[in-house]
């Protein structure tokens, strides 16, 4: 027997409003990066450990690049908390673990900020692994 669809509530409808939000910011950032020469090799891609907004490449380059839209950049850039990046190392971990061809590639964790407004930052290195 078929499940009924969800209850339209409030809650849903910011979610949903948030995720398209999310889709959108996303793309913005793809654009972004492709201005810049890099190839867009994976979109949210999910892995057992976690989500990588963006991974792009520009010759022997790799970057695992995370979207963060805010208010302003500077709540974007707080956003980027220690518990995500281990997620995300460990994310780009397991997606190079499928990828062994991309092992030999220099690699970096970028963010791009973005605003409601349309303000735009790449921090590119915005961090480091940690061990």
């Amino acid at each position: 027997m078929a499940r009924p669809p969800p209850a339209d509530t409030p809650a849903r409808r910011r979610k949903q409003a948030a995720h398209a939000r999310g889709v959108v910011a996303e793309q913005r950032a793809a654009a972004e990066l492709e201005a810049k020469g890099f190839t867009i090799l994976e979109r949210r891609l999910r892995t057992k450990a976690g989500e990588l907004d963006l991974v792009a490449r520009r010759g022997d380059l790799l970057v695992f690049c995370e979207v963060k839209l805010r208010g302003d950049l500077a709540q974007a850039a707080e956003s980027l908390l220690p518990r995500q990046r281990r997620r995300i190392a460990a994310a780009a971990e397991a997606y190079l673990a499928t990828r062994p061809e991309l092992m030999a590639l220099d690699m970096r964790f970028d963010a791009i900020l973005l605003t409601l407004d349309g303000a735009c930052e790449h921090l590119e290195g915005a961090f480091e692994l940690e061990a």
